[in-house]
């Protein structure tokens, strides 16, 4: 498979095998990168093999590995140096891409915070250094260790080494810091000390650095600690952490306290109130890239307030609160030959443009993403067309605009699908748009679909069936020995009912191999009820959405009696308002569900598998929290904090947040402006507390 293979274009099998290549890439890069400085990624590329891992997942979330990149900050330490646990994790920054990118980061801050677009948010900007992370730890003002990012929670120990650097401070000067703080920095080499290293090191015949960040980061990282003393290496500060006493109010003001006390900071930082004043600052400082004397790689955007910082908190492995505004990406013209269609699981059709080779970035490229018709109308982009592609920050190309015309006809999208003939529709949401994907209407009966469903069943997010992956599932469909899940496991009755010899004398299999596979789908037989859920493949009904109603629920029973009672109510009953009313679910989940209940052929296959399977019941929250298990609907205005920020405390607490009011609610928090739901409340007998008696009842929890 082509790395430059676009993620509308991959099947799962081929997004299992992207995933498991791009960790095992990252991995290794990671150590490269953080023990070896050496790194085997451009940074570019490197950024391109994150993005593309992050759309793959959010594609294919069931398919999230457990050695994810999304999920690790660096590498671990380096076995030639002590390990030094950080006081708080040194984590990365997520990156943006473009100004639509940063204008969404600032109304995210705006939503989560509860700020109108009337009330000031100011932000600061500064240039994202390439350099090598540090953490500087002082205690009473004095220096007593320094360590390297590492895997964000514990890096390399190189105290002794960073003593030696003139621009960190053995004392902290001045007066106001804490009794303990971590200062957070970047060390890095400028490009003229950098050139005269280089020429030393030739001169004197050893291997010269690819680049002034690898020369920085081996500099310091040396275990004989006359080479760190020899080498010209500088150091910006602009973060801190574990600070035993708040020292300022804004970003911008602890930054300015460092350089009292003896650090160096970036002249650069800017602060803006604004996204269009943001952008200036990133232009201005993009055009100065070329003549700063040292290597970025793009701005960094922080909130000035600390006090929303801290609200903002964070989220896996990143802050809110900041984000990186990458510079652009390489680009490149080529011939658009041919657009082809893919059907993917669930029945979408995405157009795939075929290109005429091209390198961009050191990557071979022919084929490029064009999402949805709609897109290629905007594009107005036809075969024979030449075209400019990108690869955006994400190894996924895509088609840019129109360079010049080509001579071939005007392309447009089937109305049927390529692999089974069914009609091709686009479906319309309750807001009466249509769909920007047009999808197959055959289901089952589309082998396109139906195979990638099985694969999708047996999937490592779903039943997970050690020995059963893509490649068996696609022989056995073949052999039309398994066409639906239950086929799984009457894997033997269906063999000898289509009159085949048994498995232990296919080709690949032997005795051993063939016991092996049928034992692993015997221990599958008995299943939780979020893998069972997702392995459905619901359209809308992913890993996330399963796991939400697992915890809901707790029996798969409770929930498929919800689903069956509201197909029978309809969308205003009961039942559908507390598939749609769980924090997280939407009404196109619970819509998705109605619809998978209410085809025949569908009641037919759920009635098979769970004759073949049991589905485990879901543990409770384990938790002594007051609100731990309990179902909880906020409504009205909140005072002390914003709707978002309450859902999310009371879901750390064991909560089950929900949207609606029903029987089964435990606790309706009911601040200014309550309305039906207060109403609906009161007449159902439901706990009701304001405000203010909520945060009674939680004090001192989570």
């Amino acid at each position: 498979m082509s790395e430059a293979t676009a993620v509308e274009d991959l099947t799962p099998e081929e997004a299992a095998v992207e995933l498991e290549r791009l960790a095992v890439l990252m991995a290794e890069a990671d150590a490269a990168y953080y023990q070896e400085d050496a790194p085997v990624l451009t940074d570019a590329d490197y950024d391109a093999a994150r993005q593309r891992n992050l759309a793959i997942e959010a594609r294919f979330p069931d398919l999230k590995r457990d050695d994810s990149p999304s999920d690790r900050v660096g590498a671990v330490a380096h076995e030639g140096f002590s390990k030094a646990a950080h006081a708080a994790p040194m984590l990365s920054l997520d990156n943006a891409f473009s100004d639509e990118d940063v204008a969404e980061f600032a109304a995210r801050i705006r939503r989560f915070l509860g700020l109108s677009e009337e009330e000031e948010l100011i932000l600061t900007a500064e240039p994202k250094i390439d350099g090598l992370s540090l953490s500087l730890t002082y205690e009473k003002g004095k220096l007593v260790r320094a360590a390297t990012r590492g895997n964000g929670q514990v890096g390399e120990d190189v105290t002794a080494n960073a003593r030696t650097l003139e621009d960190i401070p053995v004392s902290l000067k001045g007066k106001g810091w804490p009794d303990f703080i971590e200062i957070r920095g970047e060390v890095y080499m400028s490009h003229a000390d950098f050139a005269a290293l280089n020429a030393r090191e030739e001169a004197a015949g050893r291997k010269i650095f690819a680049n002034p960040r690898n020369a920085a980061a081996g500099s310091l990282r040396q275990l004989d600690i006359e080479i760190t003393k020899s080498r010209p290496l500088k150091f910006f500060a602009y973060a801190w952490a574990a600070e035993s006493a708040p020292f300022a109010e804004t970003q911008s003001a602890a930054v300015e306290a460092f350089k009292t006390w003896g650090f160096d900071t970036n002249s650069l930082m800017k602060s803006a109130s604004n996204v269009d004043d943001l952008i200036a600052v990133y232009r201005d400082i993009e055009e100065q890239r070329a003549t700063l004397g040292y290597d970025i790689d793009g701005v960094v955007y922080k909130v000035d307030r600390l006090d929303w910082q801290q609200r903002l908190g964070f989220v896996s492995r990143a802050p809110r609160w900041a984000i990186a505004h990458k510079f652009p990406a390489e680009k490149a013209t080529t011939v658009l030959e041919a657009i082809d269609i893919q059907v993917g699981r669930t029945g979408s059709l995405t157009p795939v443009a075929r290109l005429t080779p091209v390198t961009v970035g050191g990557v071979v490229v022919s084929n490029a993403t064009l999402h949805n018709e709609d897109e290629i109308a905007r594009l107005g982009v036809k075969p024979g067309d030449t075209v400019e592609i990108q690869r955006a920050g994400d190894v996924i190309p895509q088609v840019l605009r129109v360079v010049s015309p080509g001579e071939g006809e005007p392309w447009h999208m089937p109305e049927t699908c390529p692999v089974c003939g069914s009609a091709a529709v686009r479906e319309i949401d309750d807001k009466g748009e249509a769909d920007v994907r047009r999808r197959c209407t055959g289901g089952l009966v589309c082998p396109a679909q139906a195979v990638e469903r099985l694969k999708h069943f047996v999937s490592r997010k779903a039943l997970d069936i050690d020995g059963l992956g893509a490649k068996q599932v696609q022989l056995f469909y073949e052999k039309g020995v398994v066409a639906a899940p239950q086929d799984i496991f009457r894997l033997p009755e269906q063999i000898e009912a289509a009159g085949l010899p048994p498995l232990e004398e296919w080709d690949g299999f032997g005795k051993a191999s063939a016991k092996k596979l049928l034992d692993a789908i015997d221990a599958r037989r008995s299943v939780p009820f979020a893998r069972f859920l997702n392995g459905l493949g619901i359209r809308h009904v992913g890993q996330t959405t399963s796991q939400l109603y697992a915890r809901h629920f707790l029996t798969w029973d409770a929930f498929w009696s919800a689903v069956i009672r509201a197909e029978a109510e309809g969308l205003e009953g009961e039942a559908f308002a507390e598939l749609t009313g769980i924090d997280g679910v939407g009404k196109a989940a619970a819509g998705a569900l109605v619809d998978f209940e209410s085809e025949p052929h569908n009641r037919e296959m759920l009635g098979a598998l769970l004759e073949e399977v049991s589905v485990q019941e879901e543990e409770a929250a384990a938790t002594d929290s007051p609100v731990a298990g309990k179902t909880i609907v906020f409504t009205g205005t909140l005072e002390r904090m914003t709707r978002d920020e309450a859902k999310a405390r009371a879901s750390t607490l064991g909560a089950k947040v929900s949207g609606s009011v029903s029987a089964k609610t435990d606790i309706l928090v009911a601040g200014p402006g309550a309305g039906s739901k207060l109403k609906k409340a009161e007449s159902l007998g439901v706990r009701t507390l304001t405000e203010d008696e909520w945060f009674e009842l939680i004090e001192g929890q989570g």
